[in-house]
């Protein structure tokens, strides 16, 4: 008889464990699919990117929509990384970047609607621009591929390539970028203004501003 309880002992135990096991991996599983992004859709961020919602105006009214700005003082979003725009988004619903233009835009926006709207812009292909200012080419061009060595400000090219194409997920594309926008970002960058950015801080504050311009007048006509 002793035997024969052990045995039932053990079996019930068993059971008991199994069970256990089962409820905890089933409990798991949910958390595991909630954490896990939809996959971006660039058809439904094409739709978001060009509607116009109600008592606002579209992303197209001010990017264009492909992305591509005619507004000088509005950045080009084709072709960016996707990862980037992303960031963006929600750093300007967040408030960690301020825009007073982007933040209610952005905030009316789900993380599956940046998301789509990112990888749909940045499928785009940009169109790039031009340097228009000859006298200071040559600056814009030492800043941007070799820096300034003897005040520690390091080339552009290090982070965002030569061509201006940037590392995906890491350094945004700047090659053909508006003037303009890339001016006014060096600028709030260097005021802390603008400061989502640790690294794009330090750099800019030692630029002045005929440097800046000079640099942003270079990026322009990369590609």
């Amino acid at each position: 008889m002793k035997l024969f309880a052990n045995i039932l002992l053990a079996a019930l135990m068993g059971v008991v464990a199994s069970a256990s096991f089962a409820a905890d991996e089933h409990a798991a599983a949910p958390a595991a699919a909630v954490a896990k992004p939809a996959k971006p859709d660039p058809a439904k961020g094409d739709t978001v990117f060009n509607a116009t919602p109600a008592n606002s105006q579209s992303c197209a009214s001010c990017h264009n929509a492909d992305g591509n700005s005619a507004i000088a003082a509005n950045p080009k979003l084709a072709q960016q990384h996707p990862e980037y725009i992303l960031k963006q988004l929600q750093d300007f619903k967040s408030g960690a970047r301020k825009s007073a233009i982007m933040k209610p835009l952005a905030s009316a926006l789900s993380d599956e609607d940046m998301r789509n709207i990112a990888w749909f812009v940045g499928s785009k292909k940009v169109k790039t621009g031009f340097s228009k200012d000859k006298d200071t080419i040559a600056l814009g061009e030492k800043i941007y591929r070799g820096g300034i060595g003897d005040r520690q400000i390091p080339a552009c090219a290090g982070c965002h390539s030569p061509n201006g194409a940037g590392i995906p997920a890491q350094y945004p594309r700047l090659g053909g970028q508006n003037a303009e926008y890339t001016i006014a970002q060096l600028t709030a960058f260097r005021e802390n203004v603008r400061n989502n950015s640790i690294p794009m801080t330090g750099v800019a504050a030692k630029l002045n501003d005929r440097e800046i311009k000079a640099v942003a007048d270079y990026i322009a006509g990369l590609r």
